[in-house]
Parts: C-alpha cells; sequence; structure tokens
C-alpha cells in the first residue's frame, strides 16, 4: 500500500529518451520511434530499394536475458537457402538443451515449438569453417547446403565478423544472423542501447545481407563493393542440374 501511494504523487517514471541513437537515426535519415511505455525502440530503413526493420526491447527468445536487439529484412531468397550463425557459447548452450530436451522428454522427432535456432541444430549439417581460423574460434554455423554457409561466411562477412568478436561482440553475448524464409535476420543480446554497438550491429547486418543476394546473383550496390566472385560461384554449384541460366550479377 505504501508503494502505490509513493508512485501516485511521485507521478510515472521517467521514460527513456535514447537521444543519442535517434540522433544518429536521424544522421542517417532513418525513422526512429519509442515504443508503448518506454519498452523499447523501432528504427526503420533502407538498403538501397529494401527496407529493414530494427527493434530493441523485450526478448523474444528464452535464450536471451534482459534487453534484446534484433533486426530483420526481406530479401525474397530462394527458401532452401537457409543458414544460421551463431556466437559460440549460443550455440554450445542450445546443443545442450535440445540433448536434454531429447533424453529427458523422450522425445522421438523435433519439437517444433522450439526455435529455428534449436531445429536446425539438428536438422542441418555444420558449416565446415576450417578455412576460417579466427572465425570457428568465436563461432559456429550450420546451414541446409554447407556449400552456401561457407560462401556467405567467406570474405566480408568473416572479416566483419572478426572485427565485432573484438568489438560489439567481445563478451559473447548470445548472437544470432540467419536466413530464414527468404529474409535475414540478426537478434542479440543487448542490454543498453550503446550507439556505437546499435551502428556496428547494423553494419554487419547489411554485409551479411549484400554477402546472402550475391549467393543467388543478386546484388545491392554495397554488394558490389564489398562482393567477391567465389560467392555467386558457390551457388550456382549447388543446382547442377538446373537447365536454366543462373541469374547473372548486374
Amino acid at each position: 500500500m505504501l508503494e502505490s501511494f509513493k508512485r501516485f504523487f511521485s507521478g510515472p517514471a521517467p521514460t527513456p529518451e535514447w537521444a543519442d541513437v535517434a540522433e544518429w537515426a536521424g544522421k542517417r535519415a532513418l525513422q526512429f520511434k519509442r515504443v508503448h511505455e518506454g519498452e523499447g525502440f523501432v528504427i526503420d530503413g533502407r538498403l538501397d530499394d529494401k527496407p529493414w526493420r530494427m527493434e530493441w526491447g523485450p526478448p523474444q527468445r528464452a535464450y536471451i536475458a534482459g534487453r534484446e536487439l534484433r533486426i530483420r529484412m526481406e530479401l525474397k531468397l530462394p527458401g532452401d537457402l537457409q543458414m544460421l550463425l551463431l556466437s559460440k557459447p549460443l550455440m554450445d548452450q542450445l546443443e545442450r538443451q535440445t540433448y536434454e530436451n531429447f533424453t529427458e522428454g523422450l522425445q522421438t522427432q523435433i519439437d517444433t515449438s522450439s526455435p529455428e535456432e534449436m531445429r536446425w541444430l539438428v536438422m542441418f549439417p555444420k558449416v565446415n569453417l576450417s578455412t576460417l581460423k579466427n572465425l570457428r574460434v568465436r563461432y559456429g554455423a550450420v546451414a541446409s547446403t554447407g556449400e552456401a554457409g561457407l560462401a556467405w561466411l567467406s570474405g566480408p562477412l568473416a572479416h566483419a565478423l572478426e572485427d565485432a568478436a573484438s568489438g560489439f561482440l567481445a563478451d559473447e553475448p548470445p548472437f544470432v544472423l540467419m536466413t530464414l524464409r527468404g529474409r535475414a535476420y540478426l537478434r542479440m543480446q543487448m542490454a543498453e542501447p550503446a550507439v556505437d554497438d546499435v551502428a556496428a550491429a547494423l553494419a554487419v547486418f547489411e554485409i551479411a545481407v549484400a554477402q546472402a543476394l550475391l549467393l543467388t546473383g543478386e546484388s545491392l550496390s554495397k554488394a558490389r563493393e564489398w562482393g567477391n566472385s567465389s560467392a555467386s560461384t558457390a551457388w550456382q554449384s549447388l543446382h547442377p542440374d538446373d537447365s536454366s541460366e543462373p541469374p547473372k550479377r548486374r
């Protein structure tokens, strides 16, 4: 009762402003808005002509504590281009949890109520990161096709993730980068949205998007700047029986 009176006379708690994030978004011509009751914020932007959305607020995954940063973008990727990269501690945690669910619960099939991040660890082969020595120490990956997963992660994205490992991912928070149902996603634990970390996460996401599009023969202006020929070659090699010519890079 006493606490109720205190809240009544003190008024509502101040709403976070995140002025530095809003200022950063404004300088990039991005649309920033706070969500109801100060739970977080949403930023909408575009990469070339393709829209993306960033959200920071309560987590949507049980493996993330506190607050979560997530970014998604519709790319219309092929439905079978399913790739997943996770921070190494998170991959170990989800593999252990999946194993425990199967052994203790006597499950005989994959539980479709589990998030894709867990189901894919069972469904898809691991991407062989032996050629990406700096990457494999901090991350793990699976993909519907190993060649596509390796092509996606090689080159510019590998360099960006290596830099992130000594930057905004230095403490190895839960971190996910994936392509699913034609979209690209980034998801990570972020207790407070420091503007440098938000900007760095978006930069990694943009490179991941560009590399994913290169696998399909599509391109963004940034993909043309970052791209390497091995990516599109690897994707084309996955469909040797396809009689049609694969789309060319523009």
